[in-house]
């Protein structure tokens, strides 16, 4: 045998081993196998003209779908038209943004190994997978909106979005997107004359626009387009929060998921157009010059637009008038695209009848995680860490911190997440309370043991799960036996409820509605179960001190 052929062979039994997930059999989790990629394999028509894609294990992929087209500040208009067949087999170009702080977190970077593509303005793209083409078939249609504030990521950005798994697991199709972020997408320049009018929510109309789309194209890919479900993590959660209370999407969406984003309130357009002209005049641009921004280069754009939020937000600061951490980059309340706060001070009438699922991680923004020191704490040293927000009132919190967790640990003291939770709390209250459609709440509470078990129940580690992606994003999840069946678990329950409203799945409890009187909540965990109101009192207490909810 010559040195070429053990060296081939080796190649190969490598790559066998490196594939060989074994976990997941079954239900769509092996990471590799056929792929079809020849036009006549996976092509249909959309509005704009013909694409091809390809065929993966079965699933027929399209990637980087024009969905609309956008001229800076300005709203998304219908995409051109091309002929002869469009190439759509791999990812579009993704909305330009900040440097990537996690990069310089070598665990971060390991676990949530991100794809950031390549920028360009010409971000307005749609992916897409089903497992048929033109068959009529009216699959539910499930539209992602990823996290990142509004100021960052994009649709492809973990390996949990891709949406092979799921579509092949319950025949639905799954829809991923990329829209204008941070200075393109919420930078409120409507002062300045009625052609800059939605210039504050051009962001959040690419939402509508890529809904639209779906409503005119996914018949094309198997779906139905009167059964869509938008659903969130993070900033996606408060893209649904507000597309919930957006009257231009109004029947283009029929249920809804918020995953760690309850976004009760947003930009109040006082500060937004304080924002637009503290860019302007961070730029050295006179407000009769205000055209010129349209060819000042993206960088510059941006640190302008960073410089004025801050300032902004520090006279918001003194008004008292910050009660969340996102500021700056969202959409604002205009009066007309967006009429009100999307759950502030009640649940948006134009979707009472929209089913709604919220829910949260137990530790979201895990300080464990980041700071290694603070790893093996012991609970007199998380207890004075607390006093700095619970004063004297600190030995009450740990009380009730005790009885609603027995069982924990001292780290779970300050890793216990009460950012999201009371957001996502008040919104099912509200939602419960208006006596529409049913709101069903969940508490994610599985603990990862990739890297000594650091990463806890941390903020987007549902979402491998939810997207039957438990091997596909092993660096997240470790991909053991416990990931791939709760994993199998959790995407029945959001496939159920993008198909019929209502989550309940094989190898869960009933999964009740929520309302203020039982609070029923499910708990996900390697054990499944619902519990009742079983925060309540740790929580009212948590709610007599300053909240900076999402």
């Amino acid at each position: 045998m010559t040195l070429f052929e053990k060296i081939a062979i080796a190649l190969a039994l490598s790559a066998a081993v490196s594939c060989a997930g074994g976990a997941g059999k079954g239900n769509g989790q092996e990471c590799c196998g056929e792929i079809r990629s020849n036009t006549a394999d996976a092509q249909t028509v959309t509005e704009s003209g013909k694409v091809a894609g390809y065929v993966d294990r079965g699933v027929y992929t399209f990637k980087g779908i024009p969905y609309a087209k956008a001229e800076r500040f300005m709203a998304p208009q219908k995409p051109d038209k091309w002929d002869g067949v469009r190439s759509c087999r791999a990812y579009g170009p993704t909305c330009p943004q900040g440097k990537r702080a996690g990069w310089y977190h070598d665990e971060s970077a390991f676990a949530f190994d991100w794809d950031d593509g390549f920028p360009d303005e010409n971000c307005l793209r749609v992916n897409i997978w089903t497992k048929g083409l033109n068959d009529g078939k009216k699959r539910p249609v499930m539209v992602w909106l990823h996290g990142g504030g509004y100021a960052a990521g994009s649709g492809q950005e973990l390996p949990s979005y891709d949406g092979r798994n799921l579509a092949y697991k319950g025949d639905v199709v799954v829809v991923t997107l990329n829209h204008r972020l941070n200075v393109l997408g919420f930078l409120d320049l409507s002062a300045f004359g009625e052609k800059y009018a939605k210039s504050g929510n051009a962001g959040l109309l690419d939402l509508v626009a890529a809904l639209e789309w779906v409503r005119d194209n996914i018949a094309s890919f198997g779906g139905d387009a009167s059964n869509v479900t938008v659903f969130g993590q993070s900033g996606g959660g408060g893209k649904v929060s507000n597309l919930l209370a957006t009257p231009s999407a109004k029947g283009l969406y029929h249920k809804a998921i918020v995953q760690s984003g309850s976004m009760l309130r947003t930009m109040e357009s006082k500060y937004s157009r304080r924002i637009g002209a503290a860019t302007v005049a961070e730029l050295g641009l006179k407000p009769n010059e205000v055209d010129r921004l349209a060819d000042i280069p993206y960088e510059k754009l941006l640190a302008a637009g960073e410089k004025a939020v801050a300032k902004v937000r520090a006279e918001a600061e003194k008004d008292g008038a910050v009660s969340a951490f996102i500021f700056g980059w969202a959409p604002t309340v205009d009066g007309h695209i967006l009429p009100s706060h999307p759950f502030d001070p009640k649940a948006p009438e134009m979707s009472r009848d929209i089913p709604v699922m919220i829910g949260t991680t137990l530790h979201e923004f895990t300080t464990t995680t980041y700071v290694p020191a603070l790893r093996g704490i012991s609970e007199a040293q998380a207890t004075d860490m607390l006093k700095g927000r619970y004063g004297d009132k600190t030995n009450r919190f740990a009380e009730l911190f005790k009885k609603t967790y027995p069982k924990h640990n001292a780290k779970d003291l300050i890793d216990t997440d009460f950012t999201f939770r009371p957001s996502s709390l008040e919104q099912a209250r509200i939602k419960s309370l208006q006596g529409g459609a049913p709101v069903y709440m969940y508490l994610f509470t599985w603990e990862s043991p990739v890297m000594d078990g650091i990463l806890r129940s941390t903020h987007c580690m549902e979402i491998p799960f939810v997207f039957d992606n438990a091997v596909r994003h092993a660096s997240m999840t470790g991909g053991s036996a416990e990931a791939v069946a709760l994993a199998d678990r959790m995407s029945s329950a959001w496939i159920n409820f993008a198909r019929t409203g209502n989550p309940d799945a094989e190898g869960l409890p009933e999964w009740e509605p929520y309302d203020c009187e039982k609070g029923a909540t499910m708990f996900f965990d390697n054990v499944c179960e619902v519990r009742y109101n079983h925060d309540k009192e740790l929580m009212d207490f948590v709610r007599t001190f300053p909240v900076r909810g999402f």
